[in-house]
């Protein structure tokens, strides 16, 4: 299993950004997959998953619920980022699990990406 992740930058306040995950070896809707984000001198958080759950709604984290925004193709996860405020600023990282949707994810059983970095 790999995960890319590409997209991250640095924007204004108020801006948008997109970020996209590449995933192979693996089946992106049989999988628990997301983004998880970690600032400076903050712990690695959950900004929104999608379960393997047909039909379950994605879960946001309160902090970025009505900006940002979660999707999926066949291979590529995406974060659609709007209305960034400074508290955004953080590495963001994709990740996925085959179990155990709902955050916190125990590291034992999840794949990482490598991050990329998002400054507002």
């Amino acid at each position: 299993v790999q995960l890319v992740e590409s997209g991250g930058g640095s924007v204004q306040a108020g801006g948008s950004l997109k970020l996209s995950c590449a995933a192979s070896g693996l089946t992106i809707i049989d999988n628990c997959i997301g983004w998880f984000r970690q600032g400076p001198s903050q712990e690695r958080e959950a900004v929104a998953i999608f379960s393997y759950i047909r039909g379950s709604p994605p879960i946001y984290a309160d902090s970025v619920k009505g900006r940002f925004t979660i999707s999926r193709d066949e291979n590529t996860v995406y974060l659609q980022m709007n209305s960034l405020k400074p508290e955004d600023t953080a590495m963001y990282y994709c990740a996925a699990r085959r179990s155990g949707c709902p955050p916190p994810w125990r590291s034992q059983g999840t794949t990482w990406g490598q991050g990329t970095q998002v400054t507002v």
